[in-house]
């Protein structure tokens, strides 16, 4: 289905949510119709984020949202939607636009694959009433569903729309770019040169993937890594985790821009416990790349800024690898939290892999690894 047409049959004026691969031609279409004017579309930090935006739109308009997330989405979601839209308390309706990632029988990475399982029932078990969007779904199929789905909007209760692969289509072609040179899978690069065979906490998406693939490169063990697959926003709480616990070894944690927003408030306890041997470098591209490249609010952010008023007694940006370079050797000698902006182009090799090893296995060597330190 042509995603302008699913749009139409929407009926609606505002859109947030939080990009996702599943759903690029629908987050493509509204960056190209409405960029991120505020009035009608906007990119929020995390589901949760979405849902209560979306909630203030209702309130201020009366008119009924759409909010648009990956189904890894629905945990973000739970709280708002059961304490805050359900029809006992406020009943605000929102349609959910649903990405499903690891759809049974769809053959998917390893941190979709449960998730895709309770997708659905967990729709039904928060009261959202649901309809599956596929390729073979009609116009009229659709618009029968919509028309349907009205009598439990008008109790102010909410909706879904899950679209599984390939369901949603869109002709043009959106390039997202920024004005950066430094390629991330280089930046990984020169963070494996320092880092030596210190433990290294790597975030979800294409880092972890460039990090594997910089290991197999290398012939290097991929013992050092624990790679998080899933759980986006939680690297950095992992590392700290891991970091309080072994203080007699440096502790690297490879963050994301989008990552970081998703929990920001993670900065503001590490800040506070501020382990000595912890070194958080965010690789910031100013976009969800993984997912489609839309923009975050990290590119026009001070990250350095945020990190110091949370705490952190180092924190600096850098923009080449001479710096880049010049601050990972500062921090590895410094007994101090120490955080590293690095300022990055957007985009990946074509040919860039998956790990060929289990969540499971990554896991096992990592703790066995962990245990000798």
């Amino acid at each position: 289905m042509k995603v302008e047409n699913f749009v139409d049959i929407l009926k609606a004026d505002f859109f947030t949510g939080v990009p996702d691969s599943q759903l690029k031609a629908l987050c493509d279409y509204l960056f190209k119709t409405y960029g991120t004017d505020p009035k009608h579309h906007v990119i929020a930090a995390n589901e949760g984020n979405s849902v209560a935006l979306a909630a203030g739109y209702h309130l201020a308009t009366r008119k009924i949202p759409v909010v648009y997330m990956q189904n890894s989405g629905e945990g973000n979601v739970i709280n708002p939607v059961a304490s805050l839209l359900n029809d006992k308390v406020y009943a605000i309706p929102i349609i959910f636009v649903i990405g499903w990632r690891g759809e049974p029988g769809i053959k998917d990475e390893p941190q979709h694959i449960y998730q895709g399982e309770v997708t659905i029932k967990l729709l039904d078990d928060m009261g959202i009433r649901s309809y599956v969007v596929s390729k073979e779904t009609t116009e009229k199929e659709m618009k029968v569903a919509f028309d349907d789905f009205q009598k439990d909007l008008i109790k102010g209760k909410n909706v879904a729309f899950v679209i599984r692969k390939g369901a949603l289509s869109y002709d043009e072609k959106i390039k997202y770019q920024n004005d950066y040179t430094m390629r991330r899978e280089e930046i990984i690069r020169h963070i494996v040169a320092v880092s030596g065979e210190e433990p290294i906490i790597s975030t979800t998406g294409k880092t972890s993937r460039e990090l594997f693939e910089i290991r197999e490169a290398n012939g290097q063990s991929h013992k050092y890594d624990f790679l998080t697959v899933g759980s986006m926003g939680h690297t950095s709480s992992i590392a700290m985790g891991v970091a309080i616990n072994k203080p007699n070894t440096k502790v690297w944690c490879i963050d994301g821009d989008g990552a970081v927003l998703m929990h920001m408030g993670a900065l503001a306890v590490i800040g506070l416990y501020a382990p000595e041997n912890m070194i958080h470098i965010v690789i910031n591209n100013g976009a969800h790349e993984t997912v489609g490249g839309m923009p975050t609010v990290a590119g026009d952010m001070d990250v350095v800024a945020i990190a110091k008023a949370c705490g952190y007694p180092n924190a600096v940006s850098v923009d080449s690898f001479e710096t880049l370079d010049k601050e990972l050797e500062l921090a590895k000698k410094r007994n101090e939290l120490s955080l590293i902006e690095v300022k990055c182009s957007i985009g990946a090799r074509d040919d860039l892999g998956r790990p060929t090893t289990t969540a499971l296995e990554n896991k096992m060597k990592y703790m066995q690894f962990i245990d000798t330190l």
